[in-house]
Order: structure tokens, then sequence, then C-alpha cells
């Protein structure tokens, strides 16, 4: 008995061994250079567990670092990391019918808003939405929204200026913390509507829900990833999501009654409600997918062709909303990000902070007193070349990812592999942002990169702070308009210097979503006189 016993035990355990290492083969009958996977979690442990964002697509790109193409195991499933330009261009730009998805992790059944916002649609749905958004941040868009952009900039960058008056002359900042009240009122008022002054009303309901949807470091936020990312079955039946339910329908009602609103009233604003608005009349039914050619600096991300096509799909109200919603996170936090890691650059770097001071001014006399245009900002290109620069060096995103839809064969002579429906490939950003191969002292904040005369010598491949393809970044264009804005008015009138808690070098937080300051970025404000 106790042998028979011993025995469905032994079988038992041997069919869980057998069922996980089932595919740890998978690369090495292939011929693909890949990591070695560890039981159960494959090559996943430093990012579900250990919460290291960036090192882990460092670790991922340094693997092998003569391979183009590597291979790695997400839990069981085998997945490979493209680490060469010029592949990923093949794959994600010119074969990009065979990896138009990403792999996903939120569903729309389940978490309808974040669910159903453009990053995380798939297939013609995808195809359609882009389509029908893509008019919204066009080239001529942008320059009618721009006003809007410009005016917070200027108000909020005022308001602070009298609090460091009051204070005597100079302020201690948390950067992170000022850039998302600054990018809260730009992002409410051109999605929104609604005009905001976080720095006079420090409360307000859309700084307040930002901050609750972005805690994503608490260890409840990681147990639902994990479960949703492991075990989707599990999370849908047990509906668990992503998004605080609160936030969402605070959004949600927000979105349809501003809609409501302009309707009855007949109302106008150059903003993404407008473009909302028109979708749900019928009148943007046909769009084109591919965004205009543009000069508006290196930074500028230009996304390829799709072809123009006829949108006649019927959008519900929570497909509209959740646009406007994805609108707002990534210009809460991602450019709020961003803007910190420059804020530390520049005060790290005060020869720099005053090259770039010396063209704000220059550009702000030129105006004559009147407020930022457009055409102004997009004439500054040492603005363009830092902004470029804290891309490369801090990127949004350390990784994408590409989903298969079709069978795929590469082969370019030297390197061959096939990817099969339903695999994914990961695009690691941290690892190309800072191989020597393409940037000397890849760890050096050097504006000059990107200067007209270097410019020509950077390969486009290896930068991708917006992602590449059809698939970038849509919103690409606004958030460095808001980037350049808030950065002309934040330098026009302040000095940023380092005080008592200001970090030499930066150590970030362990998180799985974005890079972030572990203390924060610590800078004192100085008013210019």
């Amino acid at each position: 008995m106790d042998f028979l016993v011993f025995t469905i035990i032994a079988l038992f355990l041997y069919g869980i061994h057998k069922f996980v290492t089932l595919n740890n083969d998978y690369f090495r009958k292939r011929g693909v250079a890949h990591m070695k996977p560890t039981f159960l979690f494959g090559n996943m442990i430093p990012f579900l567990f250990r919460r290291q964002w960036f090192k882990f697509a460092k670790t991922m790109y340094t693997a092998f670092p003569r391979q183009k193409i590597i291979g790695m195991f997400d839990m069981r499933q085998p997945f490979f990391c493209v680490r060469d330009p010029d592949v990923l261009k093949q794959l994600a730009v010119k074969d990009f019918d065979h990896f138009e998805d990403h792999r996903m992790f939120v569903d729309e059944n389940v978490d309808a808003l974040f669910g159903n916002s453009l990053i995380c649609l798939r297939g013609m749905k995808w195809r359609d939405m882009r389509a029908t958004l893509s008019p919204a941040f066009s080239g001529s868009k942008m320059r009618q929204m721009f006003e809007l952009v410009a005016e917070c900039a200027d108000e909020t960058s005022f308001t602070i200026k009298e609090n460091v008056l009051l204070a005597g002359g100079h302020i201690d900042c948390e950067m992170k913390d000022l850039f998302s009240r600054m990018t809260n009122d730009v992002i409410s008022s051109t999605a929104f509507g609604h005009k905001i002054n976080s720095f006079a009303d420090p409360t307000n309901d859309f700084y307040l829900a930002g901050k609750q949807f972005m805690k994503f470091s608490s260890p409840l936020a990681g147990v639902k990833f994990l479960v949703m990312l492991l075990l989707p079955k599990v999370a849908a039946f047990l509906d668990i999501n992503f998004s605080n339910s609160k936030v969402m329908n605070f959004f949600r009602s927000m979105v349809l009654r501003n809609m409501e609103c302009r309707t009855k009233q007949g109302l106008f604003r150059p903003d993404m409600i407008n473009i909302l608005m028109n979708v749900r009349r019928g009148k943007a039914n046909e769009v084109q997918s591919a965004e205009e050619t543009n000069a508006e600096g290196f930074a500028t991300t230009v996304e390829s062709t799709i072809g123009k096509k006829i949108v006649k799909r019927v959008w519900t109200d929570d497909e509209l909303a959740a646009q406007c919603f994805l609108f707002f996170l990534a210009g809460f936090d991602t450019s709020s990000s961003m803007l910190s890691f420059l804020s530390h650059e520049l005060t790290m770097n005060p020869d720099i902070q005053q090259k770039l001071y010396d063209e704000v001014r220059q550009t702000f006399d030129n105006l004559n007193g009147q407020r930022l245009t457009y055409d102004a900002l997009q004439k500054m290109k040492y603005m363009d070349a830092c902004i470029s620069e804290g891309l490369r060096h801090w990127p949004p995103a350390a990784t994408t990812d590409r989903r298969c839809v079709k069978d795929y064969d590469y082969d370019d002579g030297q390197v061959n592999f096939k990817i099969t429906k339903g695999q994914y490939f990961v695009i690691p950003i941290y690892g190309l942002h800072h191989d020597e191969k393409y940037w000397p002292n890849p760890y050096v904040f050097d504006p000059e990169r990107f200067s007209e005369e270097n410019r020509h010598t950077v390969n486009t491949g290896a930068y991708i702070p917006f992602g590449l393809g059809p698939r970038n970044c849509i919103g690409s264009r606004f958030a460095l308009m808001e980037v350049k804005a808030i950065v002309f008015y934040v330098l026009l009138n302040f000095k940023l210097e380092p005080n008592e808690q200001t970090q030499v070098q930066l150590k970030l937080l362990k998180t799985p979503f974005s890079l972030r300051a572990e203390k924060g970025v610590n800078v004192r404000l100085k008013l210019r006189k």
C-alpha cells in the first residue's frame, strides 16, 4: 500500500515536472541562443518578484551581445528578444501585418475602460480605432491645441513663481510631484475641457484620480498584476482588473457629461473631446491612419502607413471614453516622469542647462511679450536635442512587445528563425538606448548626440522611445509638444540647482511598470532675476 501511494505521488510529481519543463529545449532544438530557464518561472523572476523593469531589459539585451535575436521563457512559454535594429525594423515595420498586436493582459470584458483603450485593443478593432483617432494627433491638430498647452504651462509656472517669491526666492521641490501637477493641468484642459490649476487647487478631482490610478508600486497592485498576467481566466472569474472602479467611473462620467454639455450648448474646443464627439456623430468616418510627415525635430516619431480606409464601426460610450482616459494617463504620468528625469540631468549639468536657458530666453525675447507659439517652439533646436537625449537616457518604457498573429519565417542570410502564431517578441528599449555600439558613453547625458551636425549618425532603429512601426505611440507628437512647453516656462522663470536631498546618481524604484526614482527627484527652484 505504501509503495502504491509512493508510486502515485512520484508519477504525479514527474507529470508536473514534465509539464513545466516541456518547452525547455525549444530554442536548443532550433539553434537559437537562449537564457537558461528556472523551474516554473522561466526567466521572469527579475520582472515578477524583484520588479526591476529596466534591469530586466538590460539583462535580456546583454545576455548574448553578439546575437541579433535570443530566446527566453515567460514561465513555460518561449518568447524572443530582438536586439538588432535592422531585424526590429523588418519585424515591426515592414512585416507589421504579422505582428500587429501587443501581448494582452487586460480583458476588455473585465476592465471596460482600460481594456478598451488603444494600447490594449487587437486586430481589426485596433486598426479601426487607430485610424479613427489618428486625425486628432496630426500636426495641424497639434497646432490648434498648442494654445491650450502653452496657456496651462504659462499660468501654472506663474503660480509657482508667486510661491517662490513668498518663500524668499527659492523652494525645494520633488520634481515628479511638481510636473505631475503641471501635466495634470495640461491634460485636463486639452482632453477634458476643464481648466485647472493644481497649485492653486492641489486637491482637485483630476489630480487625485490620476494619483490614485498610478499606485502601481503597491503590493496589492503587484499581486493583481501577477494574477492577471499568469492566470487570466481566474482574474476574469474573480473580476480582478487593472483599474480602480471609482477612478474609472469618474473619468467615464466626466467624458460623457462633457460631450452632452457641449452638444446642448454648441460649444467647441480644439481638444480630444471634440474628436470623440465627431466620431460619435459619424462625422469622422473617413480617416487617414498614417500621421503627417513633419519636420518638428528628431524626437518626433512618425508612424508607418497602414493605409487609408473607411471606418464604419459604431463605437460604444465605453470605447470612446477609454481613449480619452488613455490620453490622460499617458500625459499625466509618462510626461511627468520624463520631465522629472530631465530636470535632474539639467541640475547635474549646469552648462547644458545654461545653454538651453539661453535658447529659451532668446525665443522669449523674440516673442515680444506674447505667449509661446507653436512655430517658435519648433525652431528651438537645442530644446529638441535635450528632449531627445532625455528620452534616450530615460525612455518612458524599458521594453515593449509584439504578438505574432500569423506564422512568420525570417532569414537574412546570417540568422534565421521562426515565430509561430501566438508567440511574442520583446523589444529591449532600455538596452538599445544604452549600447556603446550606438551611443558612445551611453550613461553620459549629452544632447549633442542629436545636434544638427550629429543627428545623421543616429541609428533610428536603436532610438525608439515611443516604440516602432504602426503600433508606436499615437500621442508622441502631443507628448513632445507638452514637455517642451513646460520646460520652456520652467527654465524661463527658474534656475535648477541641487539641494541637500539631491542624489547625484539616481537610484531607481523597484517597480515592473515604469522608471521612477526611489527617493524622488529633488531639486531647488531658484527664481531667475
